[in-house]
């Protein structure tokens, strides 16, 4: 957690002009709206803004070039610009980096065909909208919320054009249970990133997403079945041609792979035993395997393993006296050990006892590793904007007017990353700003872990309200869904209003007895 302690008084920039918690105040408001200004007006890299935001709100709350970088000759100084970058990352990249892995291998293994198939039989065709709302709430936790789309898009095709009735009941309960598991729920960079910001163990943030995101998901099946009820919208035709068309390419692909088997070519690894210099029989053996559907237990297995080796160890100081054993689970139940069990599962019940090599398990992983670096530098980025508004005491003076507002805190979190996820669209600069915000309050009344992830749930529940025009994820709904913008409005943006309402209102309600 950012702690509150005693910032040495500043008196150059703005505060030469505006003394005291006046100046620091003015300081604050400038800078959120600077950073609103580059976003939405200019449209500079959410990364780039929040840096050079930190930058301008570090010299105008009179922070010397030392303090904010340090100095080119060894000293003593410490930048606060590497420590607020250094200190985030550390720990949220590692978490980051293995859960999207994981997810990657899940997705090309065909994991979310094979558990959206199970539960629609499970479910029949009458119930087909919960099974795909159970399918991007599951298929979700592992995955990140655009590529639950591209993976589950085909399926809810496919559903929407068999029944005949618009695609909003099939496509609404899974874009609910995406972004529930997306918001809520690690190893998403949201709850991560604010996890790391205010110092809070990931079992808890586990265990108070599921108590938040649960009915929060259940009010937005609700809100999605009485929407599509009323408001037909016919499948795509186009997306629905080209999904069919990318699966015959992919099965004509498998069909010349068998057929390159009959030769006796020296390949570069073998898939199944691990041994060099495959021949063409292993190459079709590929090919045969990667047409085996994936089992369910399989997938549920690498999907629940991390969270509950994640949660044992979190709850294991409570449960256990020290000793060996509680040690042995503390170390299996660290996020990043934990994350790597799962991820080391799913290389090879999915991969390579499937037929996979090693070579395309490492392709696998590279390929999805190339998307996540705007994350990263972009969560990186609100650990220093964090850095800078402590140790310039901007948010010491924003913590001292909150407090004398005489709202909780968590309802101030709601409401700050609320106001910036709809004037800004993104839902991590909100969850990052706002954890900088909010650290100090948090700070002066000591909170238990429990409470601090109440808090975070709320800031997440405020990051996802109102999807509109500004956010990439209401275009990629509207387009990917075939749904006008008129429609996306109706159907998505209330859909993640009602998400986000009824999340914080579980979390404040949880939060007066924690």
């Amino acid at each position: 957690m950012l702690l509150a302690g005693d910032v040495a008084p500043h008196t150059g920039g703005l505060l030469a002009l505006i003394p005291g918690t006046g100046g620091l105040l003015t300081v604050a408001a400038l800078g959120i709206v600077l950073l609103l200004v580059l976003i939405i007006k200019i449209r500079l890299q959410p990364f780039v803004a929040l840096l050079a935001v930190s930058i301008a709100v570090g010299l105008g709350a009179g922070l010397s070039v030392t303090e904010l970088f340090g100095t080119v000759q060894k000293s003593d100084a410490v930048s606060m610009i590497e420590s607020g970058m250094g200190g985030i990352l550390g720990h949220v990249a590692i978490i980051i980096g293995l859960g999207t892995m994981l997810g990657a291998i899940l997705e090309v293994s065909g994991g979310a065909e094979a558990l959206s198939a199970r539960l629609l039989g499970l479910f029949g065709e009458r119930r087909g909208p919960l099974a795909m709302g159970l399918t991007g709430l599951i298929f979700g936790i592992p995955v990140f919320f655009d590529v639950g789309i591209f993976v589950l898009a085909p399926i809810v095709y496919a559903a929407a054009k068999r029944s005949g009735k618009s695609i909003l009941l099939y496509c609404m309960p899974m874009l609910a249970g995406l972004s529930m598991t997306h918001a809520f729920l690690p190893p998403h960079p949201g709850p991560v990133a604010a996890a790391g910001l205010l110092d809070v163990e990931l079992g808890w943030i586990i265990l108070m997403g599921v108590v938040c995101g649960i009915p929060a998901v259940l009010a937005a099946w609700a809100y999605a079945a009485w929407i599509g009820n009323r408001l037909f919208v016919a499948v795509p035709q186009d997306m629905l041609e080209a999904a069919e068309e990318a699966k015959r390419a992919v099965a004509a692909e498998k069909r010349t792979s068998g057929t390159r088997g009959t030769g006796t070519g020296t390949g570069t690894e073998g898939t199944g035993t691990g041994g060099t210099g495959g021949t063409g029989s292993a190459a079709a053996g590929e090919a045969a395997a990667a047409e085996q559907p994936v089992a369910l237990g399989t997938v549920l297995a690498i999907i629940g393993t991390p969270l509950v080796l994640i949660l044992a160890a979190t709850f294991s100081s409570l449960a256990l006296d020290p000793s060996t054993l509680r040690s042995v689970i503390e170390f299996v139940g660290h996020p990043f050990v934990a994350l790597t069990v799962a991820l080391l599962m799913a290389y090879y019940l999915l991969g390579l006892r499937r037929g996979w090599s090693r070579r395309s398990l490492e392709s696998v992983s590279t390929a999805s590793l190339k998307p996540v670096g705007n994350i990263l530098l972009v969560v990186g980025a609100g650990g220093v904007f964090g850095a800078v508004l402590q140790g310039s005491g901007v948010a010491q003076a924003l913590a001292d007017v909150f407090g004398d507002a005489g709202l909780p805190v968590i309802v101030l979190a709601y409401l700050i990353s609320l106001v910036l996820r709809v004037a800004q669209g993104s839902a991590t600069v909100a969850i990052v700003t706002t954890a900088g915000i909010v650290a100090p309050l948090l700070a002066q009344s000591d909170p238990s872990q429990a409470h601090l992830a109440l808090v975070i749930m709320a800031i997440s529940a405020g990051s996802i309200f109102a999807s509109h025009v500004n956010d990439g994820g209401f275009w990629m709904v509207s387009k990917y869904f075939g749904i006008s913008e008129r429609d996306t409005l109706a159907s998505w943006t209330v859909l993640e209003s009602v998400l986000s309402v009824a999340g914080f209102a579980v979390a404040a309600l949880v939060s007066i007895v924690v």
